[in-house]
């Protein structure tokens, strides 16, 4: 599978990276996991066509079917990443993660809108094809 992303989560990774580079050990257990869970992505073979204990549709995104990769459980980490799979494509779009402080309903309230922007940017921007970077 190949990842798109936005420049935005881009700029957030690096930071995350940065403050793990910098022994914040909270820091750190966040960056493994999102590199773990985009690793799991590129693994893919194809778009999934069913939920997974991993992988699961966020049931608030109602323009585009949204879903979440997560990881096994770790006491006080709760990473959350979130992607779209365009249609008839090996592709996914990483539109955003969070860590455990950002969960809850008011979260998933959000990431369908949230995301949705991310996906018309990559839409319009030619589906990541024009410069053919991870970052759109």
């Amino acid at each position: 599978m190949e990842l798109f992303w936005p420049e935005s989560f881009d700029r957030q990774l690096g930071r995350l990276e940065d403050e793990a580079d910098h022994s914040d050990e909270g820091a750190r257990a966040v960056f493994e996991n999102v590199v773990a869970e985009m690793d799991y992505l590129r693994r893919l073979t194809s778009p999934p066509t069913s939920e997974t204990p991993t992988l699961k549709t966020i049931r608030q995104a109602k323009k585009y079917e949204v879903w979440r990769v997560s990881h096994p459980y770790h006491q006080g980490i709760a990473v959350r990443l979130i992607c779209w799979f365009p249609p008839d494509e090996n592709t996914a779009v990483v539109a955003l993660f969070s860590g455990a402080s950002q969960h809850g309903r008011r979260f998933y309230d959000s990431v369908g809108t949230r995301a949705g922007q991310i996906i018309e940017q990559w839409i319009r921007e030619g589906e990541g094809e024009e410069n053919g970077q991870e970052d759109f």
